[in-house]
């Protein structure tokens, strides 16, 4: 193999990501491709690579005028490239875009270095952060998925000794189809896997249905600062840094609300621009849990320029979901406008005043994960919202009844209780007692 502008053997180029590897982080800037500007966009790229452990050495954003479809960048934005590489002494060259496999091993042709897109760089962030068994299997799915597409190298290693008999045999199986036939074998042992986990989740959900207790799920862009609130309601001690991805697993924890007794609280993977269509299907078992939810909490960082572009690129996923919809209907939510000790003064009032007008289409409140503040009044929220269109009821019980008493003590919002005599003059308990439509139907089937 020849024509290297910097002489390294692209053999040396494949294998993991090395953390702390110094690396140039470019942005092809096609606006018509996201809602973020090039500067959000390069602040979220430098994010990821942090998040893996890199070290950013430089940065480039390029302006993409016309796809080249070898190298995605033109010749020119090419030289550019290898010229910072070498000046920063960069061992990576991260292209916050999706890269075809064929424009991947140009650039590293070119370059001599070894070249990861966004998507793989989301993949090797979700790899190496899946903590439980269901996340592995998700996040490795994702990544053959990525790399059946990839198989496309010329290297001539992969082509394997001519096979048959004698002389006259026809080509070998090649390396890149035996890849791809123990690629594709292994996925579909993992899509089984993961169909028995969703039947096994979807059992645990119908169970919880059952029970008397509302689900909450915790949503937003990642790094939004969702473990951080989730942490701040439960008491948990969740993994929240100031990372992207910090969450991959989704935690349920119990919280008590005003008028509700006992609710569960879920904190889910953060959403992202671009996110990859391979983690998207991957991860849709682990997202059918916000499916499921009574209320959706929206966890915002208003202290982000681009809270605005973040927050529609989490409805679109949402909306691709299911779970909101373009007439209204869906799971309720409520926005939580967090990092509010990072605003000024004056930027905090402005947000106290929109929400105090009404101006949000949601309900929102304004809180700050990191200090407390305003999350008595999110409870407060979420309590309300949760006993919305609560009926008041005056209910007798026999004394032989005390299980259905007990049940209503620990689901519905008691407002008296004291003691009676039945129709029949005998010993009774006469209780008021507030119950949502959902736990009404419930205590009807007791």
């Amino acid at each position: 193999m020849s024509g290297f502008e910097f002489g390294r053997n692209p053999d040396d180029l494949k294998g993991e990501v090395t953390r702390g590897a110094p690396a140039l982080v470019v942005v092809p800037d096609m606006r018509q491709k996201s809602g973020l500007d090039a500067d959000a966009r390069l602040e979220e790229a430098c994010g990821l690579a942090l998040a893996i452990g890199l070290h950013v050495v430089d940065t480039l954003v390029l302006p993409i005028r016309q796809v080249r479809p070898g190298t995605l960048f033109g010749e020119g934005q090419v030289d550019k490239i290898g010229v910072a590489c070498t000046q920063a002494e960069a061992d990576l060259v991260v292209v916050d875009g999706a890269l075809s496999a064929i424009q991947q091993r140009n650039l590293e042709q070119r370059l001599g270095r070894k070249v990861i897109d966004r998507t793989g760089l989301i993949l090797e962030i979700f790899g190496e952060r899946a903590a439980t068994a269901e996340g592995r299997l998700q996040v490795e799915l994702a990544h053959l998925d990525y790399q059946a597409g990839r198989l496309v190298r010329s290297w001539t290693h992969l082509e394997r000794q001519r096979g048959g008999f004698g002389f006259l045999g026809g080509p070998g199986e090649t390396q890149i189809e035996a890849d791809r036939r123990l690629i594709r074998g292994r996925m579909a042992r993992i899509r089984r896997e993961l169909e028995h986990v969703r039947r096994t989740r979807g059992l645990h959900r119908e169970r919880r249905q059952r029970a008397p207790w509302p689900v909450i799920a915790l949503v937003g862009y990642t790094n939004a600062g969702k473990s951080t609130l989730f942490n701040r309601l439960t008491g948990a001690d969740v993994m929240a840094q100031d990372l992207l991805f910090a969450t991959l697993d989704p935690t349920m924890r119990a919280i008590r609300l005003p008028g509700v007794d006992k609710a569960i609280l879920s904190d889910t993977v953060g959403f992202i621009s671009d996110l990859p269509t391979q983690l998207v299907a991957a991860f849709r078992a682990t997202l059918e849990e916000v499916t499921a939810a009574d209320l959706i909490v929206h966890v915002r960082d208003v202290s982000n320029p681009a809270s605005a572009e973040q927050k529609s690129q989490v409805e679109a996923i949402l909306a691709d979901l299911g779970v909101i919809s373009a007439d209204g209907t869906g799971v309720p939510m409520i926005e939580a406008w967090n990092k509010l000790d990072l605003l000024s003064p004056d930027d905090r009032a402005m947000r106290h005043d929109l929400i105090a007008h009404g101006v949000p289409e949601r309900q929102a409140v304004a809180v700050s994960a990191a200090t407390g503040e305003g999350v008595a009044t999110l409870v407060e929220a979420l309590g309300a919202l949760l006993t919305g269109g609560a009926l008041t009821l005056d209910l007798t019980l026999a004394m032989a009844e005390g299980q259905k008493l007990a049940w209503l003590h620990a689901h519905g919002e008691v407002l008296s209780e004291h003691a009676a005599q039945d129709a029949d003059d005998l010993p009774a308990t006469r209780i008021r007692v507030r119950l949502t439509p959902r736990e009404l139907g419930r205590f009807q089937h007791l």
